[in-house]
């Protein structure tokens, strides 16, 4: 039922409602003007993609769902806040690994510039990964694609 025969309007409007958003936040949060709300609200435009974008990253949904209702991929599940979420804790882990002692040892010998590289990618997809499977897991079924 997500996102079937829903406007955009009114996909909006129940994702802004789950989250307990207002119109006045979504734009103060978007810089994007009250009146825009309005016009859309009333019918008389609808905000272009860029501005869609920065509503969807407020609400912490994809571009797409917003327009659709729908979610193809993972990469399509994980918001530009999420991202910036991921490069945080992966750089604050491997600064965690980094001071304390012997960690980035391998039989007692220090990591080599390619295994370390490794290491880092092998721990940027886990906390993708964890954060993916969380959001599939926390995210109400009302917002779920069917």
């Amino acid at each position: 039922m997500a996102g079937i025969g829903m406007t955009i309007y009114e996909r909006y409007c129940k994702i802004r409602d789950y989250k307990n958003l207002k119109d006045a936040r979504v734009a103060e949060a978007t810089g994007i003007g009250k009146s825009t709300f309005s016009d859309w609200k009333n019918g008389r435009s609808v905000p272009k993609n860029d501005k869609l974008q920065k509503i969807a990253d407020v609400l912490d949904v994809s571009l797409e769902y917003l327009l659709t209702g729908k979610t193809e991929s993972h990469t399509s599940v994980l918001s530009n806040k999420d991202e910036r979420d991921i490069a945080k804790r992966l750089e604050q882990t491997l600064s965690d690994l980094e001071n304390t002692q012997d960690a980035l040892m391998f039989s007692g010998e220090p990591l080599d510039d390619e295994t370390r590289e490794l290491l880092k990618i092998s721990l940027e997809n886990s906390i993708r990964i964890a954060k993916i499977n969380a959001k599939e897991k926390f995210t109400p079924k009302k917002y779920k694609k069917e």
